[in-house]
């Protein structure tokens, strides 16, 4: 197995990505700037683990996701399941019915028209609150 790395100067939300193309079986991780300028080695190398997970599931499954089979990895390569946030979103959609609050950093389709969409937990109405700083 193969593993190309590449580094985002542009993504803002997720410290890193595992990328799959299933036609050449090719498997790429991009470590994000912004995430790990800032961050101790400790967070940086959680990260790389954490895609590492991702790129054995790939080469082994094909499909790679935060499942059963990813958890079993985590406690023994001392990683977590989910990144810490760094970088504040800009917007908020919040459910009215079930109050669930999703993070957005741009200024999307859902953020323009919240009423066209609706909460993917409950179904309830969405609005829009602009994050605290914005």
């Amino acid at each position: 197995m193969t593993i190309e790395w590449e580094i985002s100067h542009r993504a803002q939300r997720q410290a890193g990505v595992t990328k799959y193309d299933p036609a050449t079986e090719a498997i790429t991780i991009a470590l994000t700037w912004k995430a790990d300028e800032h961050r101790a080695w400790e967070q940086f190398s959680s990260t790389v683990r954490h895609e590492l997970i991702h790129a054995w599931q790939y080469h082994e499954f094909g499909d790679a996701d935060h499942g059963s089979t990813f958890a079993r990895w985590t406690d023994r390569l001392d990683t977590s399941q989910h990144c810490e946030r760094f970088t504040t979103s800009k917007w908020w959609l919040v459910c009215e019915d079930c109050s669930g609050r999703i993070a957005r950093y741009r200024r999307s389709k859902t953020v323009r028209n919240p009423e066209q969409y609706s909460c993917g937990k409950c179904g309830g109405s969405l609005h829009v609150e602009e994050a605290d700083g914005h």
